[in-house]
C-alpha cells in the first residue's frame, strides 16, 4: 500500500539523532557493527558538499522512516559518474507503504540531475523482500560480486 504522505528529502545537520536509530537498525539487520569514529566520519561525508556522498530520507508525518547513502564515482565504460546506491533502509513500522520505492526514484532524479549513467545497487540473495521491490524497478545484471576485505 503506497503512502501518499511521504516526503524526501536531503539529510540535514538536525537529523543526526533520527538518522543514527535507523543506521543503527540498518546495521543490526545486516548483523554488523561499526565503530563509533566510522559512523561519525559517515554522518560528516554525508553532510560535506566537498565529498560525492550524499543522503536522503523519507518523511511520513514528521517522523524519518527511511535512509538511503549514495556516492557518485568515475568509471572506466563512460565518461560520467555511476551513482552506487550503497545503504537503503526503511523502518518495519513503514515498510510497504512505497518509502523504498520512493527513495529509489528520488536516487533516480538525483543522479540524472548530476548528468550520472546509472544507479546500480547490492543486496543480499536472500532479502526477498527488497528484492520484490527491486526487480519492479530495475533490472538485475548477470554479475556476480567478489570482495576481499583489507
Amino acid at each position: 500500500m503506497k503512502n501518499t504522505s511521504i516526503k524526501i528529502a536531503p539529510l540535514s545537520q538536525t537529523d543526526y539523532s533520527l538518522w543514527l536509530v535507523l543506521w543503527q537498525r540498518y546495521l543490526s539487520f545486516y548483523k554488523t557493527t561499526l565503530p563509533i569514529h566510522t559512523t561519525e566520519a559517515t554522518w560528516d561525508n554525508l553532510l560535506n558538499q566537498d565529498v560525492a556522498i550524499y543522503g536522503f530520507g523519507a518523511w511520513i508525518d514528521d517522523t524519518l522512516v527511511g535512509i538511503t547513502h549514495v556516492v557518485l564515482h568515475p568509471n572506466t565504460w563512460n565518461t560520467s559518474d555511476c551513482c552506487y546506491l550503497e545503504d537503503l533502509y526503511v523502518s518495519d513500522n513503514a515498510r510497504g507503504q512505497g518509502a523504498g520505492r520512493a527513495l529509489i526514484e528520488y536516487v533516480y532524479n538525483f543522479a540524472a540531475q548530476k548528468n550520472c549513467n546509472r544507479v546500480y545497487w547490492t543486496t543480499q540473495e536472500s532479502n526477498s523482500a527488497a528484492r520484490k521491490l527491486y526487480d519492479a524497478i530495475a533490472t538485475q545484471t548477470d554479475m556476480v560480486q567478489y570482495r576481499k576485505n583489507l
